[in-house]
């Protein structure tokens, strides 16, 4: 039987959990496949890709590779064509064909926290992933964004989405003063700042004083400064773990049926399993002060 490879690529790649998320699916799922690691940035994208031969099924793309993956596929769905992201190539004689899972594992999380519907919403951090944030949202319903950036003109790209997708977005600087205006009241925030970062005491406790829930899709270190703060309000934090284990199980979608809507026989053991990989239960899920 030939092997089936599939592996996540980036720069840098030893920290991604990913190896541990699939090796769990397809343990439960029976499928004997290989899923591997390989550090490859943007200089040597091109080259990798080409030297891939028929043994590959997929590829999951961290940073900084999801505009080249963006750029190498021949098709995408919505979510990759709203954004300009693809993290999940599915290789085979109709592709590559690219999808962006952050988007729906996005909303899975949010539905984890019950979060179902959202009217108002925060950003903070206008980076890549604030794109993928910004259509999870209006996917949920939002219908008000605010963008709370350290570099406002960063934000230029997620109005235009916006408007594209017929929401209001708005955009606040986070600068040091910040917290002696305090924002306006929103349901939820997701925090889309690298990990580590932090912010000003007064600007990161007026977001967590009207911020609504907040889902912070960093996870190392945590609690990240922004749940330290909501949680000193008393108020609910989430770790971006659960957004990294339910992209994962879309992509998981991807590789053995080819959509990420299609649920596979034994999904929810399958779930499990991967959560169980990173140490990640009900109970730590959801943080609360």
């Amino acid at each position: 039987m030939t092997a089936i490879n599939l592996a996540v690529w980036g720069d840098p790649i030893d920290h991604s959990r990913s190896p541990d998320l699939h090796a769990a699916a397809y343990a439960v799922l029976g499928l004997d496949w290989n899923y591997g690691r390989r550090q490859v940035g943007t200089a040597n994208f091109a080259g990798a890709f080409e030297g891939l031969d028929a043994s590959w099924r997929g590829l999951s793309l961290t940073m900084p590779l999801k505009e080249l993956a963006f750029a190498a596929a021949v098709s995408r769905d919505r979510h990759a064509a709203l954004t300009g992201a693809v993290n999940t190539l599915r290789l085979g004689a109709d592709g590559p064909r690219g999808f962006n899972t952050d988007v729906g594992g996005l909303g899975r999380a949010l539905r984890r926290q019950g979060i179902d519907g959202v009217g108002t919403a925060r950003i903070v951090g206008a980076g890549a992933t604030a794109a993928s944030a910004l259509v999870t949202l209006v996917d949920l319903g939002a219908t008000q964004i605010e963008i709370a950036a350290r570099t406002p003109q960063k934000a230029a790209a997620l109005v235009a989405l916006g408007d594209e997708l017929e929401v209001k977005v708005s955009v606040r600087e986070l600068a040091a003063d910040a917290g002696s205006a305090m924002p306006e009241q929103v349901d939820v925030t997701i925090g889309t700042l690298p990990g580590g970062t932090v912010l000003a005491e007064p600007i990161s406790a007026a977001l967590a004083a009207r911020g609504g829930a907040l889902l912070d899709v960093g996870y190392s270190p945590w609690p990240s400064a922004l749940a330290t703060q909501w949680q000193a309000q008393g108020r609910a934090a989430a770790s971006g773990i659960s957004m990294l284990v339910e992209q994962a199980l879309l992509q998981v979608r991807i590789f053995v049926a080819g959509d990420p809507a299609a649920e596979l026989e034994n999904e929810d053991a399958a779930l499990k399993a991967m959560r169980a990989a990173v140490s990640l239960d009900e109970d730590a899920e959801l943080t609360q002060g």
